[in-house]
């Protein structure tokens, strides 16, 4: 009987012990599996967090990128202006005599700076460019004039005229007292790009005193502003 009680109570202690044995594991695995939903809820919220905070960036970016194309497009706008301006230029053509307005004034009359001023305008629909000086022929003299040596550069680049607008320039007079020449005329004509004179056309000359004298005499450039215009 002794025997008896002794094996139950062995047998009771062990299946108490595999009880807590298996009370322990149960624990340990649910605790594992709460840390690891923990973590993987912890993983998610990360995740979800730096979406949020990549698709922030997108939007900033896309705010940057919406800011870039406004700055392109004005840079367009500004360089199709500009681009208008020349095509505008060069759509124009070679001014013709027959379109313009020649007049030619006699200045500063038997003072320092003599000179007849020589007006070309636009009188046509279409701008037009003129271009170096005009060739011009004093009274009934057959020479052409030549151009003054103390003239500024540039004469090779083209001035587009719009309509109504006018270009200048000016004969030079040098006149030394005796054998001198005396005119109240000229004849004019304009120069094409490659330097080629166009037709003539006489011009009367204006002012108090269109009679003018000279010994020597040259041409200036076309300019935009009026020469000596003191």
């Amino acid at each position: 009987m002794r025997t008896s009680r002794i094996r139950t109570a062995a047998l009771a202690a062990v299946t108490a012990a595999l009880a807590l044995g298996l009370t322990a594991c149960g624990g340990a695995d649910g605790d594992s599996k709460a840390a690891g939903a923990d973590s993987a809820g912890s993983s998610q919220s990360q995740s979800s967090a730096a979406n949020g905070d990549a698709k922030g960036g997108s939007a900033q970016a896309n705010g940057s990128g919406d800011a870039k194309d406004g700055a392109r497009s004005t840079t367009a706008t500004g360089g199709t202006g500009q681009t208008a301006n020349k095509g505008t230029t060069a759509g124009a053509q070679q001014c013709r005599g027959d379109e313009m307005l020649l007049t030619a004034v006699h200045r500063f009359a038997g003072q320092q700076g003599d000179h007849l001023l020589v007006t070309a305008s636009n009188k046509g629909s279409k701008p037009c460019w003129v271009t170096s000086y005009p060739t011009v022929k004093l009274g009934d003299n057959g020479a052409a004039l030549a151009h003054s040596k103390k003239d500024n550069p540039g004469g090779g680049k083209q001035i587009t005229l719009q309509p109504g607008a006018s270009a200048y320039s000016a004969v030079n007079l040098f006149d030394y007292g005796s054998k001198h020449k005396t005119a109240q005329s000229l004849a004019l004509a304009l120069r094409g790009a490659d330097g080629r004179s166009g037709p003539s056309y006489s011009v009367a000359l204006k002012g108090d005193k269109p009679q003018f004298s000279w010994n020597e005499a040259d041409v200036l450039n076309w300019s935009t502003k009026k020469p000596y215009d003191f």
